[in-house]
């Protein structure tokens, strides 16, 4: 299925371009110019430096302080002094937050917040988490760990996000700002050279081009050895090997009327496929569990592991008179993936899963945003998004039955279009009430065909085996869904330096199909015959929903700046996406199992704070506590609706999230010099909602410092970096394919003591682990 829409884009992009400098001149004498570096116009770039923290998560340029939204923000320097290498660092010290890369791959994003997420990749799912990039949606999570580099800030907002933002997302959103060009020429390079022969080098330049227009970029080279090895291929395990860089061009902005931002990005991960450590030994070969937990023994190779992404954007603005700006945000982004996936991390095919994605989406956004700089101010905004999400794969057994491979084609399309607005009305200076909704429309279509093949993998994958049998499933079909989101929140300032507020925000994410479903499974009055109609309600799945409600407190108390939200959220129909091991028309085989299992409950408290002491040392930390429970789960058991709540949990969202940092700022001879460390902490953590003692994480601490001298120029700087310096040992993801009680999940074990089974005779059971002790060095020159 192709995807063409380069001239159509350039089309559009050309229109936004024109629309946005054709306005009459009267709009363009305007001078005055709010500061939004999210938005593209910029501040003034001789402005004094302060601690107040500037954020865009309304849309428009605010003290932290005043968002009655909880969101947590990290400016580029402060990710630089704390060494931060990608986007999953910053979970570290966001409360109820979880980012971490995706089982086997580098580049894959599990995002969770407040107990709300997607792990699962494969096209037909939506992501719980919205990424940002430059107000840019990334529809999908391939290729969405995204390095950091030439970052202006990240922000963290947590809850439902609709009412502001392109694209609905049902827990939160997580926003990845890069720099604006500035006036002057500028040079940066930055090298950096580590444990692990980890080696990356940055280079950034930009220079005006007249009055108006600037062109500038980055290019990175980002490298490291790997953790350990697979001994079957021979390849480094956890290695890195990613090429990225960025071009953009402005017009405008610094106290013109008008701005245009052309930007393009390009990424090339040759990363080696990640092997997961086995945790039981091979039941049928008797292989060992391995000493290291970075080496594995997975021997599948095809296809290579190879992600590619890129996208194209424009950013126009132009201010129309003293209260309006009209804003536009056109982009387009693809991204490819291949990866052998070994879930049983033997050599032998005996749950080898080679995989392909193929991910493509177009976008546009118009705002308009209102500041008559009195009491009233917000924002109308349109969405478009047509998605196509492609996703093939294997399944090959070839240990169960000689050759025999499931394969899957998933086509699962996303066109949506919304319309929402957001408003904020003072009724005193020190209390506002906003005011917002959301109505969004969307359609999902979906063609799955599932094969099976006998003698070998699947002509795409390279394999020789041969079709048999009639397809499995071979379906076509859509559905809509529509919803409208409303959000209010109150707040009272009764000094400019404190804020208590209260919201609601409903969230919504729409239904689809199971990409890895079986469709001749499917319940029917003609069994073994089931008509389309009953294949397509066998394959899906409803959207659901989130009602969330928030009080907060948001102050500076002298050397001291506190935020503290207290949070409920009734989250119905929840999507359980899963596969298991099963038999189609009496052949063993692999199936997708997805439900709207019912309701859960989430409730929590959440504080960050952080303090400056006199001579240069300050303080800060965050602590999160979660209590998520489900209220109902229905699974069928023996054909029965059961509900086995009781025995089920809420995956990657731990009871408990905490960090403390501790610095010292200080003048070192004629230079600055930065010391800075930080304890992190995340409580027992549950990979699936059935609570596995293998795959499960213990509650566990990492420790981060850094040193970092400055020249007393600024020319230079120098850093020293250490992540992980306790060389904690913790499981991030994993596979599970072993027996289960089917109410209580309890794992059932055989005569050997070890679990049963269930696909493959070896057992699969393999986890997945964060990165080990790393110390690096940093030198970065600027001009």
């Amino acid at each position: 299925m192709k995807f063409h829409v380069s001239r159509s884009f350039a089309a559009l992009m050309a229109g936004t371009a024109s629309l946005c400098w054709s306005l009459p001149a009267a709009a363009q004498s305007q001078q005055e110019t709010v500061a939004d570096s999210d938005s593209g116009t910029a501040a003034d770039p001789d402005a004094e430096e302060s601690d107040v923290i500037i954020v865009t998560a309304r849309r428009r340029e605010e003290r932290l302080i005043d968002v009655p939204v909880a969101v947590s923000a990290f400016s580029g320097e402060e990710l630089a002094r704390r060494g931060a290498l990608d986007v999953t660092d910053i979970a570290q010290t966001v409360p109820n937050v979880t980012l971490e890369a995706s089982r086997a791959t580098n580049s894959t994003l599990s995002a969770f917040i407040r107990g709300i997420g997607q792990q699962d990749p494969v096209s037909g799912f939506e992501q719980g988490v919205g990424i940002y990039l430059d107000d840019v949606y990334l529809n999908r999570p391939q290729a969405a760990v995204l390095d950091i580099y030439d970052v202006e800030r990240i922000e963290v907002l947590r809850g439902p996000q609709g009412t502001l933002y392109g694209r609905n997302t049902i827990g939160g959103a997580v926003k990845y700002v890069t720099k604006r060009l500035p006036l002057d020429p500028s040079f940066k390079a930055r090298a950096t050279y580590g444990t692990y022969d980890q080696a990356e080098g940055v280079v950034t330049a930009s220079v005006p081009m007249g009055d108006l227009v600037r062109v500038g970029g980055s290019v990175a080279r980002l490298s490291r050895g790997g953790f350990g090895d697979n001994l079957t291929t021979g390849l480094e395990n956890y290695n890195k090997d990613i090429w990225a860089g960025r071009l953009s061009m402005e017009v405008g902005g610094y106290g013109e009327p008008g701005f245009i931002r052309i930007q393009g990005d390009y990424t090339k991960d040759k990363s080696n496929p990640r092997g997961g450590h086995r945790l039981i030994p091979g039941l049928a070969s008797g292989a060992p569990i391995l000493d290291n937990v970075y080496d594995t023994r997975g021997g599948l190779l095809d296809p290579e592991q190879d992600v590619e992404s890129k996208g194209l954007s424009l950013h126009a603005e132009i201010e129309l008179g003293d209260m309006f700006t009209l804003r536009s945000i056109s982009a387009w982004r693809k991204d490819d993936s291949f990866s052998p996936i070994d879930f049983d991390a033997l050599p032998a095919v005996d749950l080898d899963v080679p995989g392909a994605y193929f991910n493509e989406q177009i976008s546009q956004e118009f705002q308009i945003l209102l500041d008559n700089g009195g009491a009233l101010n917000g924002l109308l905004g349109f969405y478009y998004l047509d998605a196509k999400a492609d996703t093939l794969f294997d399944v090959r057994i070839f240990t169960t039955v000689p050759g025999l491979t499931a394969f899957t084609q998933a086509n699962v399309d996303t066109e949506t279009y919304a319309i929402f607005g957001d408003f904020t009305y003072d009724l005193t200076e020190q209390l506002s009430v906003s005011i917002g909704g959301r109505y969004t429309w969307d359609e999902r279509s979906a063609e799955i065909l599932r094969q099976n093949y006998f003698g070998g993998g699947s002509p795409f994958f390279g394999g020789t085996g041969l079709v048999l049998t009639p397809p499995d499933t071979n379906f076509d079909g859509s559905a809509d869904f529509k919803k409208f989101t409303p959000r209010a929140s109150i707040s009272y300032m009764p000094t400019p330096d404190h804020n208590l507020y209260a919201s609601y925000s409903k969230g919504f994410k729409g239904g689809g199909f199971d990409p890895r479903g079986v469709g001749r499974n499917a319940p029917a009055a003609d069994p073994g015959n089931p008509t389309d109609a009953e294949v397509a309600d066998f394959l899906s799945f409803a959207p659901e929903e989130v009602d969330s409600y928030e009080i907060g407190y948001k102050g500076s108390l002298g050397i001291l700046n506190v935020a503290a939200a207290a949070f409920y959220a009734d989250y119905t129909d929840v999507q359980i996406p899963g596969s298991v091991a099963c038999e189609v028309a009496g052949t063993p085989s692999f199936c997708g199992v997805v439900s709207n299992a019912g309701a859960a409950t989430f409730k929590g408290l959440e504080l960050e704070a952080n303090a400056r002491f006199d001579g240069g040392f300050g303080l800060s930390g965050s602590l999160g506590y979660i209590d998520a429970e489900y209220d109902e789960y229905i699974t069928n058991i023996g054909g029965v609706p059961t509900d086995v709540a009781q025995f089920r949990v809420v995956q990657n969202t731990p009871e408990f999230t905490g960090s403390i940092t501790a610095s010292y700022d200080a003048q070192l001879g004629a230079g600055d010099l930065y010391l800075g460390s930080t304890f992190s902490y995340r409580s027992k953590t549950s990979q699936f909602e059935i609570p596995n003692p293998y795959l499960d994480q213990d509650g566990y601490g990492l420790l981060d410092a850094s040193a970092v001298y400055t020249a007393p120029s600024g020319r230079w700087t120098f850093g020293v970096y250490g992540k992980n310096l306790l060389d904690k040992e913790y499981k991030t993801s994993g596979y599970t394919f072993v027996a289960t009680d089917p109410t209580t999940g309890e794992i059932a074990n055989g005569s050997n003591g070890f679990p049963i089974p269930t696909l493959g005779p070896e057992g699969t059971l393999t986890a997945f682990y964060g990165n080990p002790r790393q110390v690096f060095a940093t030198v970065t020159f600027t001009y």
